[in-house]
């Protein structure tokens, strides 16, 4: 059987414009009170992939900061291991999705179990999510 010349073509530009890995992270499906009930119970980690301006204005208790640019300026496996666990849901997050999913994909290079959020800060904090006490509030309280 001889196969046409257009029909190679076709599956050239196929592969070629196809997201690189199989395993490409993609948006999850989890809702927020999944995300949420996964949190509490410990089987999963927020990852704030925002920029040290925005993690300073608010964030998520217990959420771990790594900010994209970092992810981006290239980190190394051993250095990750000591920030991100390894036996946990990582469920990055960000303001509207797009950097989440960028380190999402990062991270997944990383054989970690990445799950970005399209839901941002604000969102998490109206799904039920607690904002951390800033360290001024901290210092009041004794903390």
């Amino acid at each position: 059987m001889r196969i046409r010349h257009a029909s190679i073509l076709a599956i050239a530009v196929a592969f070629a414009v196809a997201p690189i890995g199989a395993g490409a992270a993609e948006i999850t499906k989890d809702s927020l009170k999944t995300v949420l009930k996964n949190v509490t119970e410990e089987k999963a980690v927020l990852v704030d992939v925002r920029e040290k301006a925005e993690w300073d204005e608010g964030h998520i208790e217990g959420a771990i900061f790594l900010p994209l640019s970092a992810l981006k300026r290239g980190i190394d496996a051993e250095k990750l291991a000591k920030i991100l666990p390894k036996d946990k849901i990582l469920y990055t997050h960000c303001v509207v999705g797009k950097r989440s999913l960028t380190a999402g994909n990062i991270l997944e290079r990383f054989k970690y179990e990445v799950r970005p959020l399209k839901p941002g800060y604000k969102e998490l904090l109206e799904a039920g999510f607690k904002k951390a006490k800033d360290r001024a509030a901290r210092s009041r309280d004794g903390a």
